[in-house]
């Protein structure tokens, strides 16, 4: 019989959800929430691929941040990328930065070099600054666990949101919007309470090096 869809368990990160996609399901991990609202989130001083160094501080916008850990293979990403681009040029005029950051295993993941990140970046119609984080210090730092996974930031760099850019996911058949990272927007604009159950972002694990894995994986 043709099956029309599969629930399955995400990767076994501590109190995840099942979710229902239609057929063939992908491996996915979800967001920690380990950073909660009104954290003071990490600093943090990384490289773009030409070397030129950014530290947070510096990146901040007047009215919040976006920060998001991403890469250039996943096909979650890929998914949405363009997206995310057009979206941080409506925010940048508000006066929201974004920031991404590349943490994976370059090693083992050679598309991920950031030989390669300019490109995927320029594709993308990523117009802010793609860092890179090769200890992966800092991810493990903000308790990433996915590519993408979003953290949106209030002007004084305290987390306001963390959760998915929307609901779709590579095959469901969503659209891709913006909806729920948008509605952050909104509401840290509009200084409303941070959302009270954000739905996690999910994607491929961030690709730890060997003996680097964080507690929190796996």
């Amino acid at each position: 019989m043709l099956q029309l869809g599969s629930m399955f368990d995400l990767i076994s990160l501590p109190g995840k959800r099942q979710v229902f996609y239609p057929l063939p399901a992908m491996s996915e991990v979800q967001s920690t929430f380990r950073l909660r609202p009104g954290d003071i989130t990490p600093s943090f001083q990384l490289p773009e691929p030409d070397g030129r160094i950014h530290a947070l501080e510096e990146l901040r916008g007047e009215k919040g941040t976006l920060v998001f850990f991403t890469c250039n293979h996943c096909p979650y990403v890929i998914h949405l990328a363009r997206a995310v681009g057009r979206l941080a040029e409506e925010i940048a005029a508000i006066g929201i930065s974004t920031v991404a950051i590349m943490p994976n295993d370059v090693e083992n993941y050679p598309d991920d070099h950031p030989d390669r990140m300019g490109a995927f970046a320029s594709e993308s119609g990523w117009a802010f600054p793609y860092l890179y984080d090769e200890t992966q210090e800092v991810a493990k730092a903000w308790s990433a666990a996915c590519t993408p996974d979003f953290f949106l930031l209030d002007g004084a760099g305290k987390l306001y949101y963390a959760g998915q850019f929307d609901s779709s996911r590579p095959k469901n058949g969503r659209e891709v919007t913006g909806e729920d990272l948008r509605a952050a927007v909104d509401g840290l604009l509009a200084g409303d309470e941070a959302p009270a159950k954000p739905y996690p972002s999910s994607g491929c694990n961030i690709k730890w090096k060997e003996g680097n894995e964080p507690p929190y994986f796996g």
